[in-house]
């Protein structure tokens, strides 16, 4: 059974950091396209970051310069390093396999606010 909880989660200052973890179970996670959505209050969701294995990371441009995905393949594990951090950025992020984008973890909260 493929699972994934996201973690890390909290309140933040404007121009603060903070590191997701996504812990992920049940699939080759070292093979696997990973990619990383956010959903704020009353929004659609929205793509953030994308790692692809062997090609490369790939990030939505507002995010771009800001925000790293990694991964931990010893770990089975999953990062988004996010610094800089916006009121903007200020939603439920969540984690999945990019060939599976609607079978996500339960999600974990950013706000961002002073």
């Amino acid at each position: 059974e493929v699972q994934l909880v996201e973690s890390g989660g909290g309140l933040v200052q404007p121009g603060g950091s903070l590191r997701l973890s996504c812990e992920a179970s049940g699939f080759a996670f070292s093979d696997t396209a990973m990619i990383w959505f956010r959903q704020a209050p009353g929004a659609g969701l929205e793509w953030v970051a994308r790692d692809e294995p062997g090609r490369g990371s790939y990030y939505t441009g507002s995010v771009k310069g800001r925000f790293t995905i990694s991964r931990d393949n010893a770990k089975n594990t999953l990062y988004l390093q996010m610094n800089s951090l916006k009121t903007e950025d200020s939603a439920v992020y969540y984690c999945a396999r990019y060939a599976f984008q609607n079978h996500r973890g339960p999600g974990t909260q950013v706000t961002v606010s002073s």
